[in-house]
């Protein structure tokens, strides 16, 4: 592919920052173009690029912003183009997130801050990490970087996939086949799901796996589909969850009567647990580009039967 000029399209929310980035490594054989009929290449967020696929008739390779790729999976949407991801650059927001929240639940930093408009000092008991239990669901990048992480702080951490074979190198303290979630949840005292959007995670935290849980944090920052969202109340009113913080959901935004914005026992975020910062999706991009260019396979390729 040496002889030839590729053209590059960016469909992103922030595409004068990728534009910049990109421009600044001057890529060999690489040109930005904001002509769709002329692209061959797409560095796009998935969700923007899904309904305009049909309008880059010489598409070949689609580099996604973000690491889920749900929206391009879509029934009817056109597949012949490779199309990649960003990975291992999310371990750390997410770990951020987790932590940082679980720090404020147990050592109550919030109630703090209300007593503080009231002028009010009463301490009160608050728990430590060191000694719980953290259940990640899944023990990819994101989740091993998660369980690292954790095991610092003192948490004991089990994993669960789809072999029951812990990655290398990782800190989880045992690992669990996803079909044993119920035995590894009962052991939580704190839960996170990191899994992708597949068939097989659909629904997987509802109220069968939750009747296995005591008292335990929930934290979905993977996919909202993963969750059964109507399962979810019944669950903290049966003392099963004392806690849900949740970034993703099935549909988003959510609406403004939905149950969970007035729950005092569920926090709220706007998918932000971990943002795609131009700057490390375009070093991935160059990466990759540099073995596209010298015909070389794609790291981080999506398999479209499996949606990931």
């Amino acid at each position: 592919m040496n002889n030839f000029t590729h053209q590059l399209y960016i469909l992103t929310e922030h595409d004068e920052l990728y534009r910049r980035a990109i421009e600044t490594l001057n890529l060999p054989d690489l040109t930005i173009t904001t002509n769709r009929d002329e692209a061959t290449l797409l560095l796009a967020a998935p969700p923007m690029a899904a309904p305009y696929l049909n309008d880059f008739p010489r598409l070949t390779w689609l580099q996604s912003a973000y690491a889920g790729v749900d929206a391009l999976m879509a029934p009817g949407l056109r597949q012949d183009y490779e199309l990649t991801n960003v990975k291992g650059i999310f371990g750390q927001q997410i770990a951020e997130y987790v932590l940082g929240y679980a720090i404020s639940h147990y050592r109550h930093f919030a109630c703090y801050q209300q007593q503080q408009t009231q002028q009010r000092w009463q301490p009160h008991l608050y728990q430590s990490l060191s000694g719980k239990t953290m259940t990640i669901l899944g023990t990819g990048s994101i989740g091993s970087h998660l369980a690292k992480v954790a095991s610092a702080f003192g948490l004991e951490v089990i994993g669960v996939n789809r072999s029951g074979i812990p990655p290398k190198q990782s800190q989880f303290t045992t690992t669990y086949h996803v079909n044993e979630l119920g035995a590894a949840l009962a052991k939580a005292d704190i839960i996170v799901n990191t899994l992708p959007n597949t068939p097989d995670t659909i629904g997987l935290l509802g109220a069968e796996t939750f009747a296995h849980c005591h008292q335990a944090l929930l934290f979905n920052v993977g996919r909202g589909k993963t969750l059964v969202e109507d399962d979810l109340i019944p669950a903290i009113d049966a003392g099963q969850l004392a806690h849900a913080f949740l970034d993703v959901f099935v549909s988003e935004p959510l609406t403004a009567d939905h149950p969970f914005w007035r729950h005092t026992a569920i926090t709220v975020t706007p998918h932000i647990a971990a943002l795609s910062f131009p700057e490390q999706v375009v070093e991935i991009f160059a990466a990759n580009y540099a073995l596209w260019r010298d015909g070389f396979r794609l790291q981080h390729r999506i398999d479209f039967s499996k949606g990931y």
